[in-house]
């Protein structure tokens, strides 16, 4: 009866995350739980890239189809120690997922930005540009892991290589405005509607309708596995 308790106590665990909540859509954070999509990572009026305070990687991902990257990765210089390389990248625009289950994500040409630092060649200036690279992940799997009690997006590169694992952070996802930020002459969104439109999300950034994900209730999943146990016992003294 124990071992019946405990597998209809998985039974409801996996009926919990089955259903929307194993889903895509959201904002994804790697393990150093610092580095977010949205207005705090870039701010598209003044084009600013903000540093987080630990390196890492965050992707968003809404239900039409639209993406949005923030990445800050430091690599290490083996020469010498003290001239390690930042950069910053920020992009955004449209996903689509194959019926193969790849991932194909295409940003829009004129928003990605990249501030990129070395140290002991750029005397002190980083170096800041546009940046477009359309990524391809060859799969992705969705779980919860099991150390974490988070669901966990795995994004396995177009080699077949692992990623490092992501989070879920928010849901809505944590972002910027899905459309071109900073059109240009050959852009099909205006200016004055884009600009009025980032600056209302700046303004409301701390307003955002974006849950924190607080990953499992463990003390519920105690006491369930407990009550389960109890009635399982209770069945088999009486039978």
């Amino acid at each position: 009866m124990l071992r019946i308790a405990l597998f209809v106590a998985m039974l409801l665990r996996l009926s919990l995350v089955s259903g929307d909540d194993m889903s895509l859509v959201g904002t994804w954070s790697s393990k150093s739980n610092s580095v977010f999509t949205g207005p705090d990572f870039y701010d598209p009026v003044d084009e600013l890239l903000i540093e987080p305070a630990l390196p890492g990687l965050s992707y968003s991902f809404t239900e039409d189809g639209h993406f949005e990257e923030a990445t800050y990765q430091i690599t290490p210089n083996p020469q010498n120690h003290s001239c390690p390389v930042a950069a910053l990248i920020y992009q955004h625009g449209t996903y689509e997922e194959l019926k193969n289950g790849t991932l194909i994500l295409t940003p829009f040409e004129v928003d990605g930005r990249q501030l990129l630092s070395e140290p002991c060649s750029d005397n002190g200036v980083s170096t800041y540009s546009r940046y477009h690279q359309i990524e391809k992940f060859r799969s992705y799997a969705l779980s919860v892991d099991s150390y974490h009690g988070r669901y966990k997006l795995q994004l396995y590169e177009s080699d077949g290589s692992a990623m490092q694992p992501l989070y879920l952070a928010y849901r809505p996802p944590l972002m910027l405005p899905t459309q071109t930020l900073n059109p240009t002459s050959a852009s099909e969104a205006t200016a004055e509607s884009v600009s009025n439109k980032v600056k209302r999300s700046l303004e409301n950034r701390f307003r955002t309708n974006a849950v924190k994900n607080p990953g499992f209730d463990y003390d519920f999943w105690w006491w369930l596995s407990v009550g389960m146990m109890g009635v399982g016992s209770a069945l088999y003294f009486f039978c």
